[in-house]
């Protein structure tokens, strides 16, 4: 059974630094696209970026310049640094990516559990 589980949310002040992780686990053979998504009451769910299996990013214009997204494929992990975060910024940070089991013929898409984000002074 393949899991996605996000990790490295917590609490930090305006301008502060957090680095999230999605760790993929289970009886996968491949990885394809993994995106980061933030939700919140009032905005609904954005993306805030995505990595191919290649590598190439995109990355939302609301936080260009200060996140990035980056994949460590031998530890089935992407990463979102967030740098100089602002209290908008907060939010249920949630990866989702395309897998393919070791027990399928196709990619399912996963998500994870999701990991609160709170920017406060």
């Amino acid at each position: 059974q393949v899991q996605l589980v996000e990790s490295g949310g917590g609490l930090v002040h305006p301008g502060g630094s957090l680095r999230l992780s999605c760790a993929a686990s289970g009886s996968i053979r491949s990885i394809n696209a993994v995106r980061w998504y933030r939700q919140t009451p009032d905005k609904g769910r954005e993306l805030v970026a995505a990595i191919a299996s290649g590598g190439s990013t995109n990355i939302a214009d609301s936080v260009k310049g200060r996140f990035t997204i980056s994949r460590d494929n031998a530890k089935n992990t992407v990463y979102l640094q967030m740098n100089s975060l602002k209290p908008e910024d907060a939010a249920v940070y949630y990866c989702n990516a395309d897998i393919l089991a070791s027990n399928v013929h196709y990619y399912n898409a996963y998500w994870g559990q999701g990991t609160q984000v709170t920017v406060s002074s």
